[in-house]
């Protein structure tokens, strides 16, 4: 077969001379036309691969792996060195005596629970939202000095937590609002992760959906709640995974100073904590610290397992294109 002849989809030779110049035009290269060789991994790399995901997932999931046993290990498996991984009689007497020292508290254990999880739920809706109000003119309204606000909330994400505590202390006690829920909630919930992580992904929405939308006489607001979160719901779905861990984790002890307002860290750090006069309990509760450690793993996992399927399913969205 010539280089001017070409196959039509009948397996019959056409001529590129009889073809009108009209569809000469539509007509692909040679080098185009030739059918691509599909290249495939060996087996031995297939096995490579196998290999290395097993390995890294080996790699992320012993730590959780480790926690998870030592809160079942007796004392004396707690301090065999090199440590081991396996338990030889597991014991639920860790937290026995997690639930006995948390009866001897001041105040009583469900009332540290209830704080956390007030205090770990309001900061992960409402920074959700505003960091999604925040970011939807920032991103799609265009207006002056745009660019420069977001490339202030950039900076911000320089600032770890310990160098902004002091500045946060004074401004809530300015505020008058030490020794409260709201001295925890308010620096959360206006946290400039969410705003970052929020613009980006809107960035992806098409701005022709969102002119088709107020051209059928949708008003911005709705726009927002009814267009604009639906598709950006794998992103406020992590965001609310990293709000939810960070918040459940922290203790609040420099703002709260009433022990009915404490967080759940908090009153656990104390169960297990030494005694100041003996230091016995630093050794003797090494149990009950195996235990609280998995206790505050536990609704941060849970929750990642609910919205992990969530994020997946959702991820579909990232597809359109304006």
């Amino acid at each position: 077969m010539s280089t001017d002849t070409i196959m039509s989809s009948g397996n019959t030779e056409v001529n590129m001379n009889e073809l009108p110049e009209h569809l000469r035009e539509h007509v692909p290269p040679k080098r185009m036309r030739a059918k691509k060789k599909r290249i495939n991994r060996s087996l031995g790399g297939d096995f490579f691969v196998i290999f290395f995901l097993i390995l890294m997932a080996l790699f992320m999931g012993v730590p959780l792996y480790y926690s998870i046993i030592n809160a079942f290990k007796p004392l004396n498996e707690l301090f065999i060195f090199p440590p081991r991984f396996y338990v030889v009689q597991p014991t639920l007497a860790n937290f026995k005596q997690v639930f006995d020292l948390a009866s001897d508290l001041w105040v009583p254990f469900s009332r540290y629970v209830f704080n956390s999880l007030f205090v770990s739920i309001t900061v992960t809706v409402g920074h959700v939202i505003l960091a999604s109000m925040a970011a939807y003119p920032l991103e799609k309204a265009k207006f002056p000095g745009s660019k420069g606000m977001f490339q202030l909330v950039q900076i911000t994400l320089l600032f770890t937590g310990g160098t902004m505590a002091v500045p946060q202390y004074v401004v809530m006690a300015l505020l008058g609002l030490v020794n409260t829920y709201w001295a925890l909630i308010l620096p959360a919930v206006g946290g400039s992760l969410g705003l970052f992580l929020m613009k980006q992904f809107m960035r992806g929405i098409p701005d022709s959906m969102l002119e088709a939308a107020k051209i059928d006489g949708a008003n911005e607001l709705t726009i927002f709640w009814r267009l604009v979160m639906p598709n950006v719901k794998p992103a406020w779905l992590t965001l609310s995974i990293f709000s939810f861990q960070g918040i459940w984790n922290a203790t609040g002890n420099n703002f709260i100073y009433s022990e009915e307002l404490k967080m759940l860290p908090t009153a656990l750090n104390q169960i297990y904590a030494a005694d100041a006069a003996t230091g016995v309990g630093n050794v003797a509760r090494q149990g009950a610290a195996a235990a609280v450690a998995l206790i505050l793993m536990i609704p941060p996992i849970i929750f990642f397992v609910i919205t992990q399927s969530n994020v997946i399913e959702t991820m579909a969205f990232s597809g359109m294109k304006d």
